[in-house]
């Protein structure tokens, strides 16, 4: 997939890599997950996410081949992780 539209997003986290694992996983079951050198990439019909877990955070890096799927693909990665971090409150925010 030549991507054409990307997103970007950093969140604030002491457990960047465990929430990385946790979204890949829950995912997993309707997606591709595959892992790469720095994290695990979610393929979406729609696009790919690249979880990169640091060390106070984790970056979000979504592309799609056109504007709808960046928009559904950001949606869907964003109400996940931020459903799962709801406790530590977690807010993803999108730079286009």
């Amino acid at each position: 997939m030549q991507a054409s539209y990307t997103a970007r997003a950093i969140v604030r986290t002491q457990s960047a890599k465990r929430y990385g694992k946790q979204l890949a996983s829950h995912l997993g079951h309707k997606a591709e997950v595959r892992t790469e050198q720095d994290g695990e990439r979610i393929i979406l019909t729609v696009g790919s996410c690249l979880l990169l877990p640091r060390a106070e955070a984790i970056e979000l890096r979504a592309e799609s081949s056109t504007h709808e799927g960046l928009e559904r693909l950001t949606e869907v990665i964003g109400s996940h992780l931020e459903r799962f971090g709801q406790r530590d409150g977690l807010l993803v925010r999108w730079l286009v």
